[in-house]
């Protein structure tokens, strides 16, 4: 596809480090001593510098220029300040990034030392996003959070007198131990807040989670018999929808809602099918084919052990029109905005098109789509299930 060549890229940089691991959390992260950070930064810029290379030698387009930064993980903000110092200089030594390019650091509420705040500043970052979870200290304790509300509160306030503004809070929707009540305290405050973006999952229990895996045995650990049922956690998603929305916090995606002006660039890149490289541990990247109209997603491994050793090709995997077109769909649906078939048609070929039309409109009858003006876009009960609403993209559409 043309369009994928674009003159710039995001970049994500995977960094794995917690000082506590959430209970829910099934993430290629963990408790790890400080003595591996300076190693893992060193092999991040390993990789950095070998990115032009590797994609050359993959056939892929790979621009210079930046317009979006992402670091997450794990916890970016525990390395120390020499060493996101030395992060963003290799990355602006091997990539163009744009003067107004958005650049977010994840960090943890109550791990925000002010060195290390400073060090995020005169690095560029303009972007914090924050795990908050709940804002009900015993939920967020009982779930593996390390902070409380007042420290969330303080958070908010140094990174805006330093300069940063636009601050995202997470929240969870069925955290264990969660009442509605709790969970309506939780969404007040951080509307007292006053951040222009908020984040809002329904909690999903994995299996390889320690709370998924007590749940499966039935035990207590983690309060795992008071994590609310899937109908409870869906009121109280549904909720959050209603009350961010009456407060100017518009949803533009399943779990995203902000200010205009103030949606996640780097995220919209993702559902936009627009391309990004990824480096560090379980890091993706999508990128397009120099030439053609094929695109590589490729994954680093999982492995801290294996991934500082180095020396492993990410897993790759090149998409040909057709799968790209099943996650024209899948993704694009995730977004508010919806997908327009029109758009589609003339991206991709018109007979595959018009299969994947055909599943959109039944799934339009069945209820778990809505159309407007030629858009669909997922109703009200399509978000409730939108997982399964994406799997049929992949199931009944035979190229």
């Amino acid at each position: 596809m043309q369009w994928m060549r674009e003159s710039a890229i995001g970049i994500y940089i995977s960094v794995p480090f917690c000082r506590s691991k959430c209970t829910y959390c099934n993430f290629a992260s963990g408790v790890y001593p400080a003595s591996a950070h300076a190693e893992y930064v060193e092999r991040l810029l390993e990789d950095m510098e070998a990115s032009a290379k590797w994609a050359a030698g993959m056939g892929l387009h790979l621009p210079r220029e930046v317009d979006t930064v992402y670091l997450g993980g794990g916890t970016p903000s525990l390395l120390e300040p020499e060493l996101i110092a030395r992060l963003f200089a290799a990355l602006r030594s091997q990539f163009d990034i744009a003067a107004e390019a958005e650049i977010t650091m994840e960090c943890a509420p109550g791990q925000l030392p002010q060195a290390v705040l400073d060090a995020m500043v005169a690095a560029g970052v303009n972007r914090v996003s924050l795990g908050v979870q709940s804002f009900v200290d015993t939920e967020a304790h009982a779930s593996g959070r390390l902070h409380n509300r007042a420290m969330v509160v303080d958070d908010v306030g140094r990174l805006r007198a330093a300069g940063i503004h636009n601050v995202n809070l997470d929240l969870i929707a069925g955290l264990a131990g969660q009442t509605f009540a709790s969970w309506d305290e939780s969404l007040r405050v951080l509307l007292d807040c006053g951040v222009p973006h908020a984040s809002v999952y329904m909690l999903e229990v994995d299996e390889e989670s320690r709370l998924g895996r007590e749940m499966l045995a039935g035990g207590a650990r983690y309060r795992a018999g008071l994590v609310p049922s899937d109908d409870a956690i869906a009121r109280m998603y549904e909720t959050a929808v209603m009350t961010l929305e009456s407060a100017g916090l518009k949803q533009y995606e399943i779990s995203n809602f902000a200010r205009p002006g103030f949606e996640s660039r780097q995220n919209l890149r993702y559902w936009e099918r627009r391309p990004y490289l990824g480096l560090g541990l379980d890091a993706s990247s999508m990128l397009p084919a120099s030439e053609g109209d094929d695109v590589l997603r490729a994954t680093t491994t999982d492995d801290l052990q294996g991934y500082l050793a180095g020396g492993q090709a990410p897993e790759a995997e090149w998409l040909c029109p057709d799968r790209q077109l099943e996650e024209a769909w899948f993704l694009g649906l995730r977004k508010n905005s919806g997908v327009d078939p029109d758009a589609l048609a003339r991206e991709f070929r018109r007979d595959l098109a018009e299969v994947s039309l055909d599943v959109a409109e039944r799934l339009e009858r069945e209820g778990s789509l809505t159309r407007e003006a030629g858009w669909f876009r997922l109703s009200s009960r399509g978000r409730m299930i939108s997982n399964d609403v994406f799997q049929e993209f992949l199931q009944d559409v035979s190229f």
